[in-house]
């Protein structure tokens, strides 16, 4: 598979990457393990090296999954993400805490699980509103120095944190969500980055399965998205719908409607990775075929016209669905 340069953070990395988030069972269930350890591996051998995890997935199961996973891959070929952000409690409740001690002491036990010396991408996982942007940075430079973490970046923050962040340290890559049902980052944070150089990969890009095409808008969830607005009501009939006319533009390019929207999302000139939440080896293998994969320029809008869901929220509204 081929690489690119995430900004000008200089990691080479594959343009699909295999996302971890699926190993938090506070908001997908439990998990098979080993089948997911399967699909890891199966990455690897479809030319994926780009691996992206945290320390909030299952409070440290996502990193400790992976880390026994690649300790038989070749780690320099491997690039590793994690990120930081909670402190977390002994009954398992959690809050923000990027004070210096404590990232220190988080980097040290994201290391430890991971089986490595060396992250390759570290992420703030959200902003702290109550450590000073200087002291982060400052820590983050200090980690970078003893060799423990390559790059920085910055994941869930708004344009202007992202600003203000910059004023600090080097982050040359940022982690937003982002899918074609829910593309509002492309009115502010896109923009900044592709001028400012800025490393982008999406998470989510297939809007939590959403944008699969394997919903017909009848299905009910045991998961977190039984709360969510666009898996409930009128809403989530209406995107459905739209979804499933993207099977004969898919069909016209020998694609699936997921390597279809994959293959879309990394059509923007911003995105450079699209990070991608994987549970069997068959899903990795069908998103691994999205990679190198282009449309034309009227596809590509009728694409971005067929599950617009700003448009389709509007709709929603209109007839009065409860959110």
């Amino acid at each position: 598979m081929e690489r690119v340069i995430l900004g000008r953070s200089n990691l080479a990395v594959s343009p699909v990457a295999f996302g971890t988030w699926q190993l938090s069972p506070r908001f997908w269930g439990p998990q098979p393990q080993d089948q997911i350890a399967a699909a890891m591996r199966r990455a690897f051998e479809l030319g994926i090296n780009f691996f992206d995890t945290a320390d909030a997935y299952g409070d440290g199961y996502a990193e400790t999954v992976l880390g026994e996973v690649i300790k038989d891959l070749p780690r320099d070929e491997l690039v590793v993400a994690t990120k930081v952000f909670n402190h977390f409690k002994p009954d398992g409740s959690r809050y923000p805490d990027l004070s210096p001690r404590h990232l220190v002491e988080r980097c040290e036990a994201s290391l430890k699980r991971l089986g490595i010396e060396r992250i390759d991408l570290y992420l703030l996982h959200f902003y702290d509103q109550l450590t000073p942007l200087a002291d982060v940075a400052a820590t983050l430079l200090e980690l970078r120095d003893q060799g423990k973490i390559r790059q920085i970046g910055l994941s869930n923050h708004t344009v202007e944190q992202v600003r203000s962040q910059r004023r600090f340290g080097p982050y040359w890559v940022v982690q937003p969500p982002y899918s074609l049902i829910d593309p509002g980052i492309e009115d502010d944070l896109l923009p900044y980055c592709q001028a400012e150089g800025i490393g982008v990969m999406v998470y989510s890009p297939l809007h939590k399965g959403l944008l699969t095409g394997k919903y017909t808008g009848q299905e009910s969830f045991d998961d977190f998205r039984r709360f969510h607005p666009d898996f409930r009501g009128r809403r989530f009939v209406e995107l459905c719908h739209g979804v499933q006319k993207l099977a004969p533009i898919a069909a016209r390019y020998g694609l699936s409607i997921p390597q279809l929207v994959t293959a879309v999302t990394l059509m923007h000139p911003a995105i450079h990775v699209a990070i991608c939440g994987v549970k069997t080896v068959e899903q990795i293998e069908e998103l691994a075929g999205a990679a190198g994969k282009t449309i034309d320029r009227e596809d590509f809008f009728a694409v971005r016209s067929a599950v617009d869901g700003r448009a389709k929220a509007k709709l929603a509204d209109a007839h009065g669905v409860q959110k």
